[in-house]
């Protein structure tokens, strides 16, 4: 049953990070060093063009022009971090194929830590590759075995991110459920990091539901909410007041983020009043990779010493950039500073 019973929402027009303070926070991101643990991917896009319809099928014929690769999954976290100045370490498990050789590759060229990735024989690196036309996607390949890790597997990938961890000021783990993550090994991270006193800032699966008991920051979107209460989807404001508050009580973290689409996000924290922060978008062409983007911002925030507001007001405002870019996007310091000076 939804707790009922909350307390009334603050909300603003204005930004919570001032530009002085803003600049100052980007500049600190330099020192910054985040391990990101999570499910590794591999991004490909085709752009072409369509210019008529297959004889063979109803569907378009599309005359490929270019191709590009990027990070995917809990690596384009990483490439987000790297995109702000903070040097990103990355943990997950990927295959030894050609896939997972051209995404080693792409993350030392982003001069991405990789010391805390496992490879293994036994499964495939996962790889999706987008096809688009006229600014529009017109497929998605994905290249994947659903088979979960064995435990000998997981357990590597929990000792590299174990060894990596204590040189770092947060820990993001990123669940793209694809079967990295299970109980043992979110505790293992959790009590790990609590124990060097170093941030955790959790973006969660529905398709993967687990105990998130101590993170100091969980960031799901409307459905994973609802999802972790075991309550059907609402468009009722109060009904997303409520799902808050009840999982920022069971999880018993410092923050929930509860991210809302064109509609926001909510920001849950003990003993304040939940607070709304408006889209800030301008234009939207591409959601793709905007999670990735805000928890990437929520965590640095927090290693750089933000309270939740003004860490989530910052993620906030990457976000309203990354969703007018097509393709998994990253968001630069400067574009930051423009986005804080338009919404001042």
């Amino acid at each position: 049953m939804l707790f009922r019973h909350h307390r009334k929402m603050a909300s603003s027009t204005k930004t919570q990070i001032s530009i002085a303070r803003l600049r100052s926070t980007l500049t600190g991101f330099r020192k910054l060093r985040i391990l990101v643990v999570g499910d590794l991917m591999l991004d490909e896009f085709i752009y072409g063009r369509v210019s008529r319809i297959s004889p063979e099928a109803p569907v378009p014929v599309v005359h490929v022009e270019r191709e590009l690769a990027y990070p995917g999954g809990a690596a384009n976290v990483a490439r987000n971090l790297a995109a702000i100045g903070i040097h990103a370490e990355l943990s997950g498990g990927i295959g030894q194929d050609p896939a997972g050789q051209k995404l080693l590759t792409l993350l030392r060229h982003g001069k991405i830590g990789t010391s805390g990735i496992c490879r293994s024989s036994k499964f495939p690196t996962i790889l999706k590759t987008r096809i688009l036309a006229r600014q529009q996607q017109v497929v998605r390949v994905d290249r994947e075995e659903p088979a979960h890790l064995t435990p000998k597997e997981r357990q590597a990938v929990l000792k590299k991110a174990l060894d990596v961890l204590p040189r770092c000021d947060a820990v993001i783990l990123e669940d793209y459920g694809k079967g990295l993550f299970d109980q043992p090994l979110v505790d293992a991270l959790l009590v790990a990091a609590q124990k060097k006193g170093v941030p955790t800032a959790v973006d969660p699966n529905i398709h993967n539901p687990l105990d998130w008991h101590g993170a100091t920051l969980v960031k799901p979107n409307r459905v994973e909410a609802f999802g972790a209460i075991g309550q059907p989807d609402s468009s009722r404001p109060e009904d997303w007041m409520a799902a808050g508050e009840e999982l920022l009580l069971r999880w018993s973290c410092r923050y929930l983020l509860l991210t809302l689409g064109e509609h926001g996000m909510i920001l849950f924290q003990p003993h304040a009043r939940p607070f709304a922060i408006p889209s800030r978008a301008q234009e939207v062409y591409d959601v793709s990779g905007a999670g990735d983007t805000v928890i990437s911002l929520l965590a640095a925030g927090l290693a750089a010493g933000l309270k939740g507001p003004a860490a989530a007001e910052m993620a906030n405002l990457a976000a309203g950039v990354v969703v007018g870019k097509l393709g998994t996007a990253t968001v630069s310091p400067a574009e930051l500073i423009r986005a804080a000076r338009h919404h001042g």
